[in-house]
Parts: C-alpha cells; sequence; structure tokens
C-alpha cells in the first residue's frame, strides 16, 4: 500500500529553533566513530525535520536490530488487549509440548511479563547457551537453562527473552508477528513495506530481524506518544502505553556514571527507560525516543559502537531546541535547515576510477585473503578485479557464491540488486585498490583492499554485522508474511 505522509509542519511553527537542529547534526558528522544515515524529529504531532545521508534514501529499508524489540512487545500488547495472552500466566503454559521436560522451578515460575521485561531471572545473555541446548527450538533450549536467580528479580538483556515472547504471539495468534500487526498495525499506521528475518523453526526472530524504513520507527514512536491513538482510532489497549513504558525492573549500578547512563534507568515492556522520556533501540544506532515532556519524537538510524554518545548529542543540543509554539520570524533559519536537510551525504571513499598505470595487471587480477583468511568475513575467500565496458568491477567470492560490485570515483555507485548495495573508492596508487561497500538495507559497510604486489585483500567491516551473516544475507529478506 502506498502510506500517506506525515503532517508537516516548519521547525519554527511548532516552537523548534532550528539552529539547535543545526548544531545536532554539525555534532552529528563531525564524530570520527558516528556515521548517521537518517533522522526524523516530530513535534507536536508534524513532522519538522527529516534527512537521509546518501547514499540511504528514505524509502529503503533498514535494519533495525534490537528496536524490532519494541515491535515485538506492541505485538503482545495487542493480543493481551483481545484476550489471546496474558501477562501473568506462566511461560510454559504456552508450551505443554515440553511440560514434561522443563523441571526446574524457576523456569516454571517464569511468567510472560518476565520474558517481557528482560527479568527472566538469568544473570547473563542465554543465546548461545539455548542454542546449543535446542537448536531446533529456541524456546525449549531457552527453558531448559535454569535462571540463577528468582524471575522478576534481576536485570539481565537477554535475546531469548525476546524471542520466547514472539513465540508466543505467534502461537496464540497463528500468524506471523508481520501478519498480525498488518492489518492491527502497520496499516492503520501507514507502514508500508517490512520484512522479518525467520529462524529454522520458520519464527520471525522478534528480538531482532526487522527491516523497515525510518518514517516507521517515526510513526510507532508517534503512536505511543499519543497513548496508542492514531487519527482517532484506538491502536494500543487503553493503559498500555503506560504499562510497556515504565521500569519493570532496575538496571543501574547505582555510581555516578551510572546515572549518566541511558542504559541504567530501568527497563519496561521492550522499551528502555531514558534520563528524558523512553526509547526502543537497537545495535549501531536506531533509535526511536518518545520524549512526553518536550511532545517529542526522534527517529534515526545510523552506524556507530557510540550510542550513547548520539543520546547525549541529543539531550545536548536537540532537547534545548524544543520551547513554546510558534516561534516568530524564523522563516529564513527554516529555509535554510530544510535546505541542509536535503543535502546530507556520507562523504564517498577516495580513489581513480582507473589504475594510473599498468592497467594491464590489474585485469583480471585475483587476490587472496591477507594472511589465509579474512578476520571479519572469514568465509570470503577471494577477490578478482575485472574489466569490461562498463567499467571495473570486483568480484567477491564467499562459500561458493559471488558478489559483484562496480567501481566507481567521485561519488556513490548504487546497485539494487541482487544485493543492494553502494560503492565509492578506487585506486589510492598504482599498487592499491581500495572500495567500500556499503549493504543499503543494513548499517553496515566493508572496506576491501587489494594490494597488486602480494595479490592479497584485506576485509575491514566498519561496524560488524552481528550473528555473522554471508555477504548475500545482508538485506530485508523477500518472503511473505
Amino acid at each position: 500500500m502506498s502510506a500517506l505522509p506525515l503532517p508537516v509542519g516548519s521547525p519554527a511553527a511548532q516552537g523548534v529553533d532550528a539552529a539547535g537542529v543545526h548544531a545536532f547534526l554539525d555534532a552529528l558528522e563531525a564524530a570520527a566513530d558516528i556515521e548517521p544515515h537518517s533522522l526524523m524529529i516530530m513535534r507536536h504531532g508534524r513532522l519538522v525535520a527529516s534527512g537521509w545521508w546518501a547514499p540511504y534514501t528514505c524509502e529503503r529499508p533498514h535494519l533495525l536490530y534490537s528496536l524490532s524489540k519494541s515491535f515485538t512487545a506492541t505485538a503482545a500488547g495487542i493480543a493481551a488487549g483481545e484476550g489471546l495472552l496474558r501477562f501473568d500466566d506462566p511461560v510454559i503454559s504456552y508450551f505443554p509440548e515440553f511440560d514434561a521436560d522443563i523441571t526446574g522451578p524457576r523456569s516454571r515460575a517464569m511468567l510472560v511479563r518476565h520474558v517481557a521485561s528482560m527479568a527472566s531471572g538469568h544473570e547473563a545473555e542465554t543465546l548461545d547457551r539455548a542454542l546449543a541446548a535446542d537448536r531446533a527450538d529456541l524456546v525449549r533450549g531457552f527453558l531448559l537453562l535454569p535462571p540463577e536467580r528468582e524471575p522478576g528479580t534481576v536485570f539481565a538483556y537477554n535475546q531469548p527473552t525476546t524471542y520466547t515472547l514472539a513465540a508466543i504471539v505467534q502461537r496464540v495468534t497463528g500468524q506471523s508477528l508481520t501478519a498480525y500487526l498488518r492489518p492491527r498495525l502497520l496499516d492503520p499506521l501507514g507502514v508500508g513495506e517490512t520484512a522479518w528475518l525467520r529462524d529454522r523453526a520458520g519464527r520471525e526472530l522478534g528480538f531482532s530481524g526487522l527491516h523497515a524504513t525510518t518514517d516507521a520507527i517515526a510513526r510507532l514512536g508517534q503512536l505511543y506518544l499519543q497513548d496508542g491513538v492514531w487519527e482517532g482510532r484506538r491502536l494500543l489497549p487503553e493503559g498500555w502505553v503506560a504499562e510497556a513504558t515504565r521500569p519493570h525492573i532496575g538496571n543501574g549500578d547505582g555510581t555516578a556514571a551510572g546515572a549518566l547512563s541511558d542504559w541504567q534507568q530501568g527497563y519496561g515492556f521492550q522499551f528502555w527507560t531514558s534520563r528524558h522520556g523512553y526509547r526502543g533501540d537497537g545495535a549501531y544506532g536506531q533509535f526511536c525516543l518518545v520524549l512526553p515532556e518536550h511532545d517529542a519524537v526522534i527517529a534515526t538510524t545510523a552506524a556507530t559502537e557510540q550510542m550513547q554518545q548520539v543520546l547525549d548529542l541529543v539531550w545536548e543540543h536537540l532537547l534545548p531546541a524544543f520551547g513554546p509554539a510558534p516561534l516568530p520570524g524564523r522563516a529564513h533559519e527554516d529555509t535554510a535547515l530544510r535546505e541542509r536537510l536535503t543535502r546530507l551525504a556520507l562523504p564517498p571513499a577516495a580513489g581513480k576510477s582507473g589504475p594510473p598505470e599498468r592497467p594491464w595487471d590489474w585485469a583480471g587480477a585475483e587476490f587472496t585473503p591477507h594472511g589465509g583468511v579474512c578476520a571479519d568475513q572469514p568465509k570470503l575467500a577471494g577477490v578478482e578485479v575485472t574489466r569490461s565496458a562498463d567499467g571495473w568491477a570486483l568480484r567477491l567470492s564467499e562459500d561458493g557464491h559471488e558478489l559483484g560490485v562496480q567501481v566507481g570515483a567521485g561519488d556513490w555507485t548504487v546497485t539494487d540488486g541482487p544485493l543492494p548495495t553502494a560503492v565509492s573508492g578506487g585506486w589510492t596508487d598504482a599498487d592499491t585498490l581500495a572500495v567500500d561497500v556499503v549493504f543499503l538495507e543494513t548499517p553496515h559497510r566493508l572496506t576491501v583492499t587489494c594490494s597488486l604486489p602480494e595479490h592479497t585483500f584485506t576485509a575491514r567491516w566498519h561496524t560488524t554485522p552481528l550473528h555473522s551473516p554471508p555477504l548475500r544475507a545482508l538485506r530485508a529478506p523477500r518472503t511473505s508474511a
């Protein structure tokens, strides 16, 4: 379906000082360890600022990583409102086929609310251990691991808790998360195409794997800001937003440093409590920030390991920009901000579009991993440089599969399929070819460098994809709900 655009307002009309947004953009772009991909700011129900750093674009889905969890919790809240599940039920009651296997009293005492709030009683992440216990069914593997503490008494960020919540929703509804949410949430919100990774059991992961646009993030945040009501229609059960976004379990260490951490303010039902408002977030800078005290929502996608720094910059620059509406005499500032937002771009990598010397030595040249194995992508076994009427290209070979990327110069070369990528870079000298490959439906960028004298290559991730997927998997899945 074609989504209706969000209502738009000028920053000044909604009480947003454009200078603060400029300062935030300046700080993001000056930070060496932050690669911003998109930004949307909602104030008083109006979209006041939005931009995408080329080669990222507004219509392309982006891997949300653990921001997926907030969509899973939303599905659980809707299902509870429909009487399909209860948060005070034992988890095991939804999986009677495992009843004889799960004998630990703490596992049997675990309630749905405990897995919804990362309070299963385990003291640490259990994903690897749960998979080792039962690779065919992660729920069974998780329940086979006795919690070290009583459920509800300790916080531990733990992927199988969310997976189990998602599995409950999929079981009681008889549908995937996407299929269940489409008529109840996604279509009413005007969210377009989404895609969710599945596991071997056929379940959508729940804890990660959702690919959606920044617009979808902003709409979810705005729905929560409006207490679950969208265009006069209640989409979320009454009381759900307050329940999902309040702290259910403490996670602070009691130190002064902890007081400044947005990861130590408490945890709700798959939402974090922040120093300001609350949020859903995913690895490498995927944020849905809801700020009720400012009647604002901020949605971002990015590639960074410095997620606290991103939030610090929001608190430093954007919060002071939210004031009473309207702000008079700001038309010039608003126009300058709007124009800047249309010009956002990631700097392309340096390099020439062809070798400065001996092109015949490069055409058809093959390269093996430096040191015998590519540490960042171990199954990436070879690179070949090719030349055709279309110019120079690289062919990457991984586990029997090949990925071809075009070498451009001076800008990003975007290829939509079969794997959406953007490539920049080229020859930095006669003996060295270096290109950056951005996987456009993810936060990730790979730098591939070929050395002609050694006939070897290196490949380095700027942010490493979680769970070690092959290159061909770095895209939204093309399967129906």
